[in-house]
């Protein structure tokens, strides 16, 4: 026979159990709704089925690939193996430049296009801002 106190402790213990399970849960549904992975123009072009999660492809801006217009700025992503298209609206970033390293992050229109909402120009580890650069020199 059970008494009244082990029956509290074991029903206090399976809630417990219950809505730790339940908090997890929810938050991995959280997350997996707000990751966004990472792929190179290689990884797309290999992809087995095109999805309409947001992604970001990586890779470097090709040379004499960047088309500026009023409405938007269209250039090709490069990972020296295989290029994929970017259309993208809005502000580029400062560092953002042909030859640089850029990661875009939106949607894939199909294996060789991409439509951007979002552009991160990125730097090696030897980046300094010009105005650092310029009080050095002084």
């Amino acid at each position: 026979m059970i008494g009244k106190k082990v029956k509290l402790r074991i029903t206090f213990l399976f809630l417990s159990f219950i809505s730790l399970v339940l908090i997890v849960f929810l938050i991995i549904k959280s997350l997996e709704e707000n990751v966004v992975y990472f792929k190179s123009p290689s990884e797309i072009i290999s992809l087995a089925e095109l999805t309409n999660k947001k992604v970001r492809i990586g890779g470097m801006v090709k040379k004499d690939s960047l088309e500026i217009n009023a409405e938007e700025i269209r250039f090709i992503i490069t990972d020296f193996k295989n290029e994929i298209s970017v259309s993208y609206s809005g502000i580029i970033p400062n560092l953002f430049e042909e030859e640089k390293g850029v990661v875009a992050e939106g949607y894939i229109q199909d294996r060789k296009f991409f439509v951007a909402k979002k552009i991160l120009a990125k730097h090696d580890e030897n980046y300094m801002p010009p105005e650092i650069k310029k009080a050095l020199e002084n």
